[in-house]
């Protein structure tokens, strides 16, 4: 159940600590703010807006609390398979998998394919984009990231296999989304509003400048779940290639960072989640863990009070620099006993070590009157961009 901070902060967070509670009452005091901000129960710290935060507003949006990787999200699959179907050992899966879906930062496919010519020749942002940004959105399209996107092969309380995958609109969202969110910063300082934090700017609707960033915005969401959808369908693939069987049985596909119009109480608003997903009344949804905890499909209660909401997945607990600090590569080989990983670049994932986030147990208890577990999932392999 949530507990009400103020009248314009609510939260469901039981493990939240006081820096981010005062972050989030900043966002909550925004004039353009209508009605409450909710927490969820995975909030902490962000860049201006609190992750794990759903922000309503009416006739105004803040480009930073969409954003800079906007439309990241989860997208699964259940198979019709299940865990005596399975090989001995699924390793060599791992490296079919990596060769299906380049990952790592600014890391692309080194022939655009036909699927990405084709989505980006029906879709074109608001934004001319330069040449560059066309061949870096081409060549992304079907790639995975770096940070905590990844791709696992789970298995579910039944013993049924599912794909699930994360990441978002890539380096053609992230440039798209600081371009907006320094010009709403320009245009803050240029008609002196006041802003207990300047990354907290907004556009209004009527402005051109709105009217620009909600165009690239939306088609940058659209772009992360295309993106995400070509990632599956090549999973899918692998994986049932490598099994030698396989069908897909059902896909959910949602966004955890993003912003979109919609009716609350009869108001129209724009409904912003950083690092939320939408659980309106049964939305489906996927709730990740860390690469060595559970992670959850959910049906959502559609609760108004959260505007129809929920957590996106388990929070930080420790940044990333201090995750390096507190953990060695020996703790993280400890936390994934079991699975199938990339081990050999542990240096490099220590950082996404399960430590460094929230009990996601604890997280899926904060919010039992948000969304309804469906199936719980346990990983047999990570492949996570580094």
């Amino acid at each position: 159940m949530p507990t009400t901070i103020n009248d314009r902060l609510i939260s469901w967070a039981s493990d939240i600590d006081d820096e981010t509670i005062r972050q989030a009452e900043k966002a909550a005091r925004l004039p353009i703010v209508e009605g409450h901000v909710a927490l969820m129960p995975d909030a902490h710290l962000g860049l201006g807006a609190t992750v794990g935060s759903v922000i309503p507003t009416r006739d105004a949006v803040i480009p930073s609390a969409v954003g800079v990787d906007i439309g990241c999200g989860m997208i699964a699959a259940e198979l019709d398979v299940h865990d005596h179907q399975l090989p001995d050992t699924i390793e060599p899966l791992l490296g079919r998998i990596e060769r299906a879906i380049p990952a790592g930062v600014g890391r692309g496919h080194g022939q655009v394919g036909n699927r990405a010519d084709t989505w980006l020749r029906v879709n074109k942002p608001a934004t001319e984009l330069a040449s560059k940004q066309v061949t870096t959105a081409a060549t992304q399209f079907g790639t995975l990231g770096s940070g905590n996107h990844f791709v696992e092969v789970c298995l579910d309380e039944r013993g049924r296999v599912w794909v699930v995958l994360h990441s978002g609109s890539r380096g053609i969202g992230n440039q798209l989304a600081q371009m907006h969110i320094a010009g709403a910063k320009q245009l803050a300082r240029q008609l002196e509003v006041k802003l207990e934090d300047i990354d907290l700017a907004y556009l209004t609707d009527g402005t051109p400048e709105f009217t620009a960033y909600i165009g690239d915005m939306l088609w940058a969401q659209d772009y992360a779940r295309a993106n995400r959808e070509q990632m599956m369908d090549r999973a899918l693939v692998e994986v049932t290639t490598f099994l030698g069987f396989g069908r897909e049985t059902r896909r959910v596909n949602c966004h955890h960072n993003f912003t979109q119009r919609e009716t609350h109480g009869g108001r129209d608003l724009w409904i912003t989640r950083k690092g939320a997903i939408k659980a309106g009344a049964d939305d489906l949804g996927v709730i990740p863990g860390s690469m060595g905890t559970r992670s959850y499909i959910v049906r959502g209660r559609g609760n108004p009070a959260s505007w129809e909401s929920c957590s996106h997945g388990a929070g930080r607990r420790h940044s990333r620099t201090k995750a390096k600090k507190l953990f060695t590569t020996d703790d993280l080989a400890h936390q994934m006993e079991g699975k199938v990983w990339l081990a050999a670049r542990a240096e490099a994932l220590l950082d996404e070590i399960p430590s460094a986030y929230k009990d996601i147990d604890q997280v899926m208890a904060d919010q039992t009157d948000l969304v309804d577990v469906l199936h719980t999932l346990h990983q047999i392999l990570n492949y996570k961009g580094v």
